[in-house]
């Protein structure tokens, strides 16, 4: 009996039918389609998962996911930060004057404070050790070579000028200047508007140390110059450079774009560091 009704139930899926539309004036047919009651339900699941998938990539990459309930908007997120960062700090500034305050009570109570000392055996002779290469010591030394190829402060300087009287900056782009150089309001920076897919140039000869993507300012790329001098470029719509790449003044080494949440528009944030304080680049630069 029970094979019977699901034989039945089966059939019943596999039946078909037939949907036609009519013109209610001639009864003339407009549409017909043959169905089956499984087709229907593959149909409506396919199309019910569809969606689900395009409402969940709506949400996750536009910024309708701030306003679902929980999920912190821009603000809330720097402040989840700042808030981790002064934490940390904390933590180290109370643990300083906890052990500070136990080697004072020592003292006060006449014990000697626990400090660790490592004294040095010089009784032991070592005249007879032999000094050989291990292979530790040679991947060791492979990675030390590695990271310290692109460390510029390794490498001898011509010259230190903090006038930059003798240099001559290479305009990043040209443009129009919306936000000058504001220390005071932490706009390190500055802003230049210029037309759609430009080319961003390197300002000096120098090697890119950072070419990287953040959820503020978008596709970030710096470059190490001589005398200690850094430029860093933001908003970017692409870079054109990897991390390690030499570049000459005047080479483009990005896009001019509109990415990251700090941004208003296709422009592009010009930075200039130096000994890592930042300066004013309208000072050098005509843009």
């Amino acid at each position: 009996m029970e094979e019977k009704k699901d034989k039945k139930y089966i059939q019943k899926l596999k039946s078909k039918y037939i949907l036609a539309i009519y013109r209610e004036e001639s009864l003339k047919e407009v549409f017909k389609v043959k169905l089956t009651r499984l087709n229907v339900f593959v149909s409506m699941g396919f199309l019910a998962l569809v969606l689900i998938a395009l409402t969940t990539i709506l949400i996750a990459l536009t910024p309708l996911r701030e306003y679902i309930p929980g999920y912190p908007d821009q603000n809330t997120r720097k402040n989840i930060i700042a808030n981790a960062i002064t934490l940390d700090s904390l933590q180290k500034a109370f643990q300083k004057r906890e052990n500070y305050f136990n080697v004072l009570h020592q003292v006060i109570n006449g014990d000697a404070p626990e400090v660790s000392i490592n004294a040095s055996d010089s009784t032991k002779i070592y005249d007879d050790i032999e000094f050989t290469r291990s292979v530790e010591d040679s991947l060791l030394r492979k990675q030390i070579e590695i990271e310290e190829q692109f460390n510029l402060s390794l490498t001898p300087e011509k010259k230190r000028d903090n006038s930059f009287s003798d240099i001559h900056f290479f305009a990043p782009i040209r443009g129009t200047v919306t936000n000058s150089f504001d220390a005071e309001n932490d706009h390190f920076g500055t802003d230049i508007v210029t037309g759609s897919n430009k080319i961003v140039s390197a300002t000096l000869e120098g090697t890119v140390t950072m070419a990287t993507w953040t959820l503020a300012t978008g596709y970030i790329i710096q470059v190490q110059h001589s005398n200690n001098l850094i430029s860093v470029y933001k908003h970017n719509a692409e870079l054109l450079k990897e991390v390690g790449t030499k570049v000459k003044a005047g080479e483009g080494i990005a896009i001019v774009g509109n990415s990251g949440e700090l941004t208003t528009g296709p422009h592009l944030h010009f930075e200039l560091w130096h000994n890592g304080l930042p300066i004013d680049p309208e000072k050098y630069i005509l843009f």
